[in-house]
Parts: structure tokens; C-alpha cells; sequence
């Protein structure tokens, strides 16, 4: 065991005075500059110690902001000119090196500070510090101790415990570094006066060590500890405080330099790198940089390490040479690296591997399993990865585990759990090495797939968007489960990417989606699997098909599924079939055949008494009806529609539903109450967060307005629905509202301009009803007899392969005979 060897300072500078009188006062150093009306960067840079006395006006400021009075204004001001301190008259005695240049742990010393410097109610007497080698415990240690110096009269001074020190040694050491020669003199020393003991390195000598702290406490009520360690201590007393890595960048952050600076490992990595190169960062670099402080998980001795390699190599060059083997990193840190030099690890891996050896094989494999996971996880999802036997305790395990600061956690109400990242790396290797990483990635795959069946029931109506989000969640994790068991268990892949056909169309990966359907149907291996999960698979293959324009391709992987699930007696697949099947009919022109699945559909869930299914089947015929000219009937079924949709609470439904009624009314020429309704659907849509029908929607909304002459809000909702991009290509809903302007301003050209775009816009769209509407302005707008009738027949056409019958106010409108 050595002692730690610094200064005997006979009193606290500034420095520590202003810190103390801050911490009495439980102010922030945000709050402090705030009372006294001065910058924050001022009350930091004079708690460091990197400014020269404060100005007479500013200690007085500060003065004032604390609410001294008396003697301790006094002290204060005295101090602030750099005289003694008038009180408390009894000397500090600090042996401790001095604090390094702390980098991003600004909040850690803070808290931990304030928790040193009050009087514990819960019984605490000290602190240990824990986490991988080279997180940076020792630095953040030194600086705390430092920071609440004026704290304890009776003297600051630390050890480091050494590989295999007695109890003996440890007591014996104690004494010597508060200057007296046996620990029986410590009492007369401390004279009944508050005292703090640095411990470093506790994993030592951990035995000996408790031991000997054990009865320093006892004897010494005065005396508190700060220690630091792999692990904690093990007394009664002690309270754990696990030290994280750096907080990096996120993947979403910017690639401005100044914003991925203002990050605590970004910052670090600057620094140290500055200390070996020449030149500075350039802007160009920022992407880069931050994609590397975050493979480095934000681990100090990591940071420093690859900012070292500055010396030859660019940020993008360590990057590529380091980022997937972050593991490699040894050597010596850059100029002024303490994250390595606290401990002698001059590698990360023996950083992590120092801790792995800690944990017993039981919890080896357990970390095997969890290193699996891409995401945060929570309890539920360790419980299932870890093991099945009932008598592993989970809880304690993810306890041990973030005691040996191997862990992060996150969440107020239900706590979400990462490894760090090199130990995640860490235990896939060893994992390998000693063959366990293909049963772990295997249970990975199951639970990932189990996890997803749970949630696919909730992927429709009002559950859609929250259920999608917690796929988002988890959504590197099930990539990594499809591209493993898509190789080595195609049955539970397969059953996997059959629940998630929903989530791809909601997140507009329906190509992605699409060819992982196509590709483990078509493997030989799976086609002995289960026939539900065979079925769901097709119809999830159609699904997906018809969002990117491909319907007509999977008729026959739909068709497939309805006979399955008709065999099966599921009825929940066969309305999915039966829905999937009429849309998919559609593409193709079949509208009588898309009608008739349509209705069996209903007829189908009005048998099992399905009430949501009820009114997605009526919302479905509904566009029948109005293809087929028949408002009357549309409107009933829409009305039937809303009574189902509030009876079984589904808002989004409804709200479809009242988009539909208003372009009915706009269909049936009453525009002022489709603007009235379809304003109503919009806001409805909105609050559901289903942006594709609300922009149909607000279309309807921008037409009836035209067509009703209020021309400034018509142009309100044309703002709305034009793309933030100027030079994306113009819609079909953004052209029909153009058009409609157009005709209202009396412009024929510019509005026959904008039909026809809408019209190619339209073009091999399944609704065929968005053709004729921009077909009749095209009509309305082209004088030229000879234009006009090529258009009319175009027209016609339309309608009679779509099997399309005119509205009378449309054949008004491009002036055809009435009956």
C-alpha cells in the first residue's frame, strides 16, 4: 500500500471557501450567478481555480447572492482578497496530489459534493466510486475531495490500497497520511473534527481493506470515506455510486463541430487530441468525430487512447481503423491522460476484462446473453434472455452487475438497462470463445420473436401508433434476430418477420419487409412451419406489396392465405385476407371482385360479432358505393360506420369515416359542409397521428373551399398540403387543389396545366375515382373543342374500365346531357 503525497495547505483558498459557503447554501452554480447577477463561466472558473481573485464588486455580489452576514462575510470577503480566514479559525489539512483537469463530470462532483459536505441523515459515512477501469473514478475522486475540502477541519488525505496490504498496512497507512504515527494517535488528531479519507483502489486488497475501515468508523465518529474501486466495499455504511462513461453524441445529433463539442466525451476526446496534433479539428471532421466518440462508448481511457493515434491518423482514419475494434485500443493515453495512468491498465480490453473475471461463470453467461441485445431492455426482457429456471434471480443479478458499474440505467417508473458498450463487446467475445455465442444469439432470436408476437395484436386502430413505437424501441434488435435465425432457425424467423408486416408499412420499410416475407417463404427449411404462421406471412407479403404499387404480384399469396386460414377456422386471418384481398383486386381493376371480398368481410365479422372489422368492411364499401354513384348509400354506410367506430372506442375509424362523409357532401355538391366536416376529420387525424389520411383529407378540405369561392382559405390548405421540399416533384392532391384555384380565378390555362398533372400523378393509382376527378377539371378547363373531346373520351374510358358511374353535378360540370 502507498500513500498519496501532495501539499500541506495550512488553509483553503478561494477556490474551496466559495464552493463551501455555496454547498451551505444548497445553490447551484447556475443559481449562484443568477442571485448575484454574474456569469456562470465567472462562479466556474473561480471554483476551479483558474481565475485570479475576484474583483472587490464581485466577492460583494457573491456575498450578498449567499446571504452571508457577520463574521462569515467577513471570512468571505477576506478570502477573496487572499487574506486568512477570520473563521473557522482551526487549520485544513489536505495530502492529496492535485485535481486534474476534470473533463464533463461537472454534475457528478457537484452531487457528490453536496452529499459529503451535509451531515448524512441515512446513516452513510462514506462513498465508494465504482466502474470499469478507466472511467475515470480516481480523477473524479481527486476533485470531489478537493472541491469539499472546507468541509472537514480535521483534514482531506487519501491512500492507495495496494495488491495484497494487510489490515495492518492499511491503518498504519491511514496514520501516516494524516501526519501522525500510529492510528491510536488519529483521535487527538481529529479532536472530535470532521475528517474525509480517499480510498483508492479498494478491489485490492478488499478484505483487508473493509477490515481496517471498519474499525476506523467505529472509532472515529467524525471520519468519512470516498473510495474508489471495481467493486464496493461491502460495509453497512457505505453508499454505491456508479461512475459512467461520458455521455457522447447520439446518432440523431448534429455534425456542427461547436454542437457535437458541447457533448462530455466529444469534449474529452478534443482535448487530449489537441494535445498531440498540430492542427485543429476541422469542421468536416465533426461526422466523424462524433460517430468515434460514440463507438467508444464514451469510456475516458478509450477516448484517450484513440486520441493518441492523432498523432498519425485523422478522426475518419481512427474511425475506420478502430471503430468495430475498439477492444485493440492500448498503449499509452495522450499527453495528460489520467483515465489509464490511475490504474496501469494500458489496454481496454483488460479495462473491461478486469471486471469480467469478478463475476462468477453463472454471471459470465448471463452477460453473454444480454450482450445480445442492440437496445436498451427491460427487466421482463432479461428475465427471458438470462433463463428460463425460475431460480435466478434476475433483479439481483442486473443489482450486481450495475454495482461493477457494467451497466447503465435509465427511467424514473420502469427502468430500461444497456451494457456499457465495450463490455457488450467484451462478452460477445468471450462468448465465442468459448462457444456460447450461438445458443445466445439463438435465445436472442426467440424472445426477440415472442416480443414481437406480443405486440403485433395491438398493430391496428387505436393501439397502432404506440404499439409501433415499442418496435421502434427494440427495432436494431430485431434486425440482428431476423438476420441470425434467417441463417441458422429460418422457423423462428419466420415467425418473427410475420408479425411485423404492420410495423414495416407504418414505417414505410415495406420493401425491406417485403423481401425478408419473400425470402423465408421461398426457403425450403420452413416449409414444414407452422401453417398459422405460413398464412400470416403471405397476407403480410400481399399487404406490404400493395403499399409500394406491387398488388397484382402477391393475388396469389393472399388468395393462399384464405384458404389456409379458412381451414384453420381463424377468423381473425380471414377477415385480414378478406380486406387485404379486395384492396388488392382493386389494383388490377376488379372492382366487382374486390366488392365481393369486401362484403364477405362483413358478412363474416357481423357473424362473430367483430365490431371493429364491421366498420372497416362498411368504411371499405363505402368507395363502392360512391364508384358506383350512389351517395345515398355511401352515407349509410358511413353512418354505420361511426355508431361501430364509437362503440368500440376506435377514434382513428372514425375520423377516416368523416374524411369520407366530407368528400361525399363535396361529391354531392355541398361544399361548405365538406369543408365543415373534412376540417373536423383533419384535426381528428392529427390528435390519432395518421398523417396519410389527414393529407387525403385536408385535399377534400382545399377542394370544397374552391369550389365554395373562399379562395384565401382554399389557399391556406394548398400551403399545408405543398411539400417543405420546393423541389419535390407536385402531387395529385397538390395539383387538383391548384386546378380548382385556377378555375376560380378564372385562369383555364394554368388550371388545365395543373389537372393534367394530376392526372400523370394519378396515374396506375388503384382509386381510380382521384383519375376522373382531375379528369373533369381537365375537361372544365380545356376550351378547344378538339382538346376537350379527346379528354371526354379519356374520361369515358376511365369510367367504364373502373366501373365508374358519373355524378349528375360532375356531368353538369363538363356539360353532358341529363336525362
Amino acid at each position: 500500500m502507498t500513500s498519496d503525497h501532495g501539499a500541506d495547505h495550512e488553509g483553503p483558498g478561494f477556490d474551496a471557501v466559495l464552493r463551501s459557503y455555496r454547498l451551505r447554501a444548497k445553490l447551484t452554480q447556475e443559481e449562484l450567478a443568477a442571485r448575484a447577477a454574474v456569469g456562470v463561466r465567472t462562479v466556474r472558473d473561480l471554483e476551479r481555480g483558474r481565475a485570479s481573485r475576484p474583483q472587490r464588486t464581485t466577492a460583494e455580489l457573491l456575498a450578498a447572492a449567499l446571504g452571508l452576514a457577520g463574521a462569515d462575510r467577513l471570512a468571505f470577503l477576506a478570502a477573496a482578497r487572499g487574506h486568512s480566514l477570520l473563521s473557522p479559525p482551526a487549520p485544513r489539512y489536505v495530502r492529496l496530489p492535485p485535481p486534474g483537469d476534470l473533463i464533463g463530470r461537472d454534475e457528478d462532483v457537484a452531487q457528490l459534493a453536496a452529499r459529503l459536505s451535509q451531515r448524512a441523515g441515512d446513516g452513510a459515512r462514506g462513498i465508494t466510486l465504482v466502474g470499469l477501469a478507466g472511467v475515470g473514478k480516481t480523477s473524479l475522486a481527486l476533485a470531489v475531495s478537493h472541491r469539499v475540502a472546507a468541509a472537514y477541519p480535521g483534514g482531506v488525505a487519501g491512500i492507495v490500497v495496494t495488491d495484497g496490504s494487510t489490515t495492518g498496512e492499511v491503518l498504519g497507512g491511514v496514520a501516516a497520511v494524516f501526519g501522525v504515527g500510529r492510528p491510536a494517535d488519529l483521535a487527538p488528531r481529529f479532536a472530535g473534527r470532521s475528517a474525509l479519507l480517499l480510498v483508492d483502489a479498494v478491489d485490492r486488497a478488499p478484505e483487508a481493506l473493509a477490515e481496517a475501515l471498519g474499525r476506523l468508523l467505529a472509532q472515529h465518529p467524525t471520519l468519512r470515506f470516498l473510495a474508489t474501486g471495481r467493486h464496493p466495499i461491502g460495509l453497512p455504511s457505505e453508499r454505491v455510486w456508479p461512475v459512467a462513461p461520458l455521455i457522447a453524441p447520439p446518432a440523431e445529433a448534429g455534425t456542427d463541430l461547436a454542437d457535437v463539442a458541447t457533448y462530455p466525451a466529444a469534449a474529452l476526446f478534443l482535448d487530449r487530441l489537441a494535445r498531440v496534433r498540430g492542427i485543429p479539428v476541422q469542421p468536416d471532421e465533426a461526422a466523424p468525430l462524433a460517430a468515434l466518440v460514440r463507438r467508444l462508448g464514451g469510456l475516458p481511457i478509450a477516448l484517450e487512447l484513440a486520441a493518441a493515434r492523432g498523432r498519425v491518423l485523422t478522426v475518419a482514419e481512427i474511425l475506420d481503423r478502430y471503430g468495430d475494434r475498439v477492444l485493440d485500443l492500448s498503449g499509452r493515453p495522450a499527453d495528460g491522460g489520467v483515465a489509464g495512468a490511475e490504474t496501469g491498465v494500458v489496454s481496454v480490453r483488460e479495462a473491461v476484462a478486469a471486471s469480467y473475471r469478478l463475476l462468477s461463470a453463472e454471471e459470465q453467461k448471463a452477460l453473454h446473453r444480454l450482450a445480445t441485445f442492440r437496445n436498451r431492455w427491460s427487466l421482463d426482457l432479461a428475465e427471458q434472455i438470462v433463463d428460463r429456471d425460475p431460480a435466478v434471480d434476475v433483479v439481483h443479478l442486473l443489482d450486481r452487475f450495475l454495482e461493477l458499474g457494467l451497466l447503465s440505467a435509465r427511467g424514473a417508473r420502469a427502468f430500461r438497462f444497456r451494457l456499457l458498450d465495450v463490455v457488450g463487446d467484451y462478452a460477445c467475445e468471450q462468448a465465442a470463445a468459448q462457444g456460447d455465442l450461438p445458443a445466445a444469439r439463438q435465445r436472442h432470436a426467440e424472445v426477440m420473436a415472442d416480443l414481437a408476437a406480443s405486440i403485433a395484436r395491438d398493430l391496428k386502430g387505436a393501439h397502432l401508433a404506440e404499439a409501433a413505437a415499442r418496435l421502434d424501441d427494440v427495432a436494431g434488435d430485431l434486425g440482428a434476430a431476423l438476420t441470425y435465425a434467417a441463417k441458422e432457425d429460418p422457423h423462428t424467423a419466420l415467425r418473427l418477420a410475420a408479425c411485423l408486416p404492420r410495423w414495416w408499412r407504418f414505417r414505410g420499410r415495406d420493401v425491406t419487409g417485403r423481401q425478408w416475407l419473400r425470402r423465408l417463404l421461398a426457403d425450403p427449411r420452413t416449409a414444414d412451419a407452422d401453417p398459422a404462421i405460413r398464412a400470416w406471412a403471405k397476407v403480410g407479403l400481399a399487404q406490404l406489396a400493395l403499399e409500394h404499387g406491387s398488388g397484382a404480384e402477391e393475388i396469389g399469396s393472399a388468395e393462399a392465405a384464405l384458404t389456409e386460414f379458412t381451414e384453420l377456422e381463424d377468423v381473425a386471418g380471414q377477415l385480414t385476407a378478406h380486406t387485404q384481398l379486395a384492396a388488392l383486386w382493386m389494383t388490377t381493376h376488379g372492382y366487382d371482385r374486390a366488392r365481393e371480398h369486401g362484403e364477405a368481410a362483413l358478412e363474416l365479422a357481423r357473424l362473430t360479432g367483430r365490431l371493429r372489422d364491421m366498420a372497416v368492411a362498411e368504411n371499405n364499401l363505402a368507395w363502392h358505393e360512391i364508384r358506383q354513384g350512389d351517395l345515398s348509400a355511401a352515407r349509410a354506410r358511413l353512418a354505420a360506420v361511426d355508431r361501430l367506430a364509437s362503440r368500440c372506442g376506435e377514434h382513428r375509424l372514425r375520423a377516416v369515416a368523416g374524411g369520407n362523409l366530407a368528400e361525399v357532401e363535396r361529391l354531392d355538391g355541398h361544399p361548405e359542409e365538406a369543408a365543415r366536416l373534412g376540417r373536423h376529420a383533419v384535426a381528428e387525424l392529427e390528435d390519432v397521428g395518421d398523417p396519410s389520411h389527414r393529407r387525403r383529407v385536408l385535399a377534400t378540405v382545399g377542394l370544397a373551399l374552391a369550389e365554395a369561392g373562399r379562395e384565401r382559405e382554399a389557399e391556406a390548405a394548398l400551403a399545408e398540403l405543398r411539400p417543405s421540399d420546393s423541389h419535390a416533384p407536385v402531387d395529385g392532391p397538390v395539383a387538383l387543389v391548384e386546378g380548382a384555384l385556377a378555375l376560380l380565378r378564372g385562369d383555364e390555362r394554368r388550371a388545365a396545366e395543373s389537372f393534367r398533372a394530376a392526372v400523370a400523378a394519378y396515374e396506375g393509382d388503384y382509386d381510380p375515382r382521384d383519375t376522373v376527378e382531375a379528369l373533369v377539371g381537365l375537361v372544365r378547363s380545356t376550351p378547344e373543342p378538339d382538346q376537350r373531346a379527346k379528354v371526354v373520351h379519356r374520361l369515358t374510358e376511365m369510367c367504364r374500365t373502373g366501373g365508374i358511374t358519373l355524378l349528375p353535378r360532375e356531368r353538369i360540370l363538363i356539360g353532358e346531357p341529363q336525362d
